[in-house]
């Protein structure tokens, strides 16, 4: 009887167990059931629409639109706590954060690089509304990204140098904190939900208003075309595009990676 006789050929056991990783590879098939909603989640997107179409809506009628205005605060206290993040990372020391609801947002700072401050209040915000958006497939994403809004909205109080942004900081918070203890996290997480479609809106909104319609003289993106040379609306398009981009990634893959088994719930 030869030596080893009764082991398997190693070229044959490399084969083996290759075999099932190229079985695993991923196919057309497996993303298109990785993007097939389950019924959980076409309940998600259905509010995402009735949040999105309620928005726009509210936004033109005089009286009601005021029913935004807290929602529409936080939002730009999230934009505005973009600009100073990106001006503390580029060195910049922030004097100050000021919120007005006919005005909108300002942040005053010593230093920082340009280039990265002046999209980021678009940008940064875009992304944020696009994070909320993805974190509210599932209540404990909801959660922790709840948590970093709340980081996010703490360290803009540090620098609020007015009664409204005080206010609103600390009255969005309490809200946080408070709808972590609703049954199965359910107000928590369409909360963030709605937070992230109208931030996610409210940023593709002001790029348009601000930049392609030329609604506003001075904005983010016509002082960063005066920086690079560049025309605003172009600019502005640039920054549309990647808005969209981040809320059609948020969307697919909530859907892809946050589906839940309904027996778990």
């Amino acid at each position: 009887m030869a030596p080893f006789a009764g082991l398997a050929d190693p070229a044959a056991v490399r084969h083996a167990m290759a075999a099932p990783l190229l079985r695993r590879s991923v196919t057309k098939g497996d993303v298109v059931n990785a993007l097939t909603p389950t019924h959980d989640q076409k309940i998600v997107l259905i509010v995402v629409c009735v949040y999105a179409v309620a928005i726009l809506v509210l936004w033109h009628i005089p009286y009601l639109k005021i029913i935004l205005l807290p929602f529409k605060l936080v939002t730009v206290a999230l934009h505005e706590f973009c600009h100073a993040a990106a001006g503390i990372c580029t060195g910049a020391k922030i004097k100050s954060i000021t919120i007005d609801p006919d005005e909108g947002g300002l942040t005053r700072m010593n230093g920082g690089k340009w280039c990265c401050v002046m999209p980021a209040g678009y940008l940064g915000s875009s992304f944020l509304g696009a994070l909320m958006v993805f974190a509210g497939f599932n209540v404990l994403a909801s959660k922790i990204v709840s948590i970093i809004i709340g980081v996010c909205l703490l360290a803009t109080l540090l620098w609020a140098k007015n009664w409204l942004t005080r206010v609103i900081t600390i009255l969005f918070v309490g809200l946080i904190v408070g709808l972590w203890f609703t049954p199965d996290g359910a107000g928590l997480r369409y909360v963030v939900l709605f937070m992230g479609v109208m931030s996610s809106l409210y940023s593709l909104w002001d790029i348009i208003d601000d930049t392609l319609c030329r609604k506003v003289n001075e904005s983010d993106a016509t002082k960063f075309a005066q920086k690079t040379h560049c025309s605003s609306r172009c600019c502005g398009f640039i920054w549309l595009l990647v808005s969209l981009v981040f809320l059609v990634a948020a969307i697919l893959l909530g859907i892809a990676f946050l589906k839940v088994d309904p027996s778990t719930n």
